[in-house]
């Protein structure tokens, strides 16, 4: 007899279905827009160049022939790294991208100059949600175009892709540059003396500091960045994206000219005048400054208004209208003033520098001793702001 048979079982397959292939430009990596990037900005980085610097753009490091250096007795080499802060939040609403890259170069190599070094060579950073070649070729050039006038070598850069970390048009940049003086010619609080004075330095605006409080205070007020203000005579983006001054050529010819002698040099930045003034005086000085010899440009005044902003908040946050100080000695300051003056800066005497004990110190008027770190000299601003 012929058992029934067994009813049949579907073949399953054991195989499991391959995934779809993740590729580094999915992940959102394009490394082809990277190498576009870097032919656009070829033209700008050449420009930016010395006569020391070799090799070409594209290697894994940049390098600089050093052997001019033997010329010094005892060279000094000086190091700064900074960055641009949220006026990057600026260029990206109004998506111009042109000016951040000489704001950049302003706030590294200004601060070299500050001891009397040159600068000779920087490199950039730029991270980013998407590389758009054009964006960053922009970036770039404006780099390069600082660079070229502060006479500095652009000799190296990197552009790194961050998906998922920044947004697709989100971007922050950073620099680094590297300069030289003679030991013997090295500026700083050991050469000020009471009887200096003290001159101002206009700057072009707000420069790079301060933008996370004026942003608070544009936004609080309703403020579009397309909007005309007069006292501006441009739209409020206009000015807020006006680049930083570079002062680092001039001032450096300034230190060099036959009959001037400069003590100290301060870059006037995050933490504003009277702070960092005091970080290039010796513990055994204090510094009087006038308010009475100067007018704040507009943007300052509109920021104070506007936001309601306490004045020595504003004034501890934004550089009210100068940019660098000079301390020098009473003989030397009519040259300097002519020098920079014939340079298009505006420079003025704003103080004058006392010893400790015989300082004229007004009551009820804050007195800012030292700052980051540093115990240096006091600083007291007093008076009224010059009306416009």
């Amino acid at each position: 007899m012929t058992e029934p048979e067994e009813p049949s079982t579907p073949r399953v397959s054991t195989a499991r279905r391959r995934p779809a292939a993740i590729t580094y430009a999915g992940a959102g990596v394009d490394v082809e827009a990277g190498d576009r990037a870097v032919q656009l900005m070829r033209a700008s980085v050449r420009r930016a160049t010395r006569p020391e610097v070799l090799g070409d753009l594209g290697g894994f490091a940049g390098m600089f022939d050093a052997s001019g250096l033997s010329a010094y007795d005892r060279p000094v080499l000086a190091t700064s790294t900074d960055g641009v802060g949220t006026k990057v939040a600026i260029a990206q609403a109004l998506d111009r991208h042109d000016t951040i890259g000489f704001d950049l170069v302003g706030m590294v190599v200004d601060d070299i100059v500050v001891c009397g070094a040159e600068p000779l060579f920087m490199t950039d950073y730029i991270a980013c949600g998407r590389v758009v070649p054009e964006r960053i070729a922009a970036i770039v050039s404006g780099i390069a175009d600082a660079c070229q006038q502060a006479r500095v070598a652009l000799i190296g850069g990197e552009t790194a892709e961050h998906p998922g970390l920044l947004a697709a048009d989100e971007y922050d940049l950073a620099g680094a540059a590297t300069g030289v003086v003679e030991h013997a010619e090295v500026l700083g609080p050991h050469r000020v003396v009471a009887g200096d004075l003290v001159l101002g330095l206009a700057s072009s605006g707000l420069h790079s500091n301060g933008y996370s409080l004026v942003r608070r205070v544009v936004d609080h007020a309703g403020w579009r960045l397309e909007r005309h203000v007069e006292e501006f005579g441009r739209t409020l983006g206009e000015e807020l994206l006006e680049p930083t001054r570079v002062y680092a050529a001039d001032l450096l010819d300034l230190v060099r000219t036959d009959g001037v002698e400069v003590h100290a040099l301060s870059h006037v930045t995050g933490g504003g005048l009277a702070a960092n003034l005091a970080r290039v005086l010796p513990p055994r000085v204090h510094a009087r400054l006038d308010r009475s010899t100067w007018t704040p440009a507009p943007v300052f005044t509109t920021v104070g208004r506007l936001g309601s902003v306490p004045d020595a908040d504003l004034e501890r946050t934004l550089n009210m209208g100068v940019g660098f100080v000079a301390v020098l000695p009473s003989s030397t300051v009519t040259a300097a003033v002519g020098l920079l003056r014939a340079r298009g800066i505006h420079t003025w005497v704003m103080g004058e520098v006392f010893a400790a004990g015989a300082a004229p110190v007004e009551d009820g008027i804050e007195v800012v001793r030292g700052a980051k770190g540093v115990d240096g000299g006091s600083v007291q601003v007093v008076g009224a702001y010059r009306g416009p």
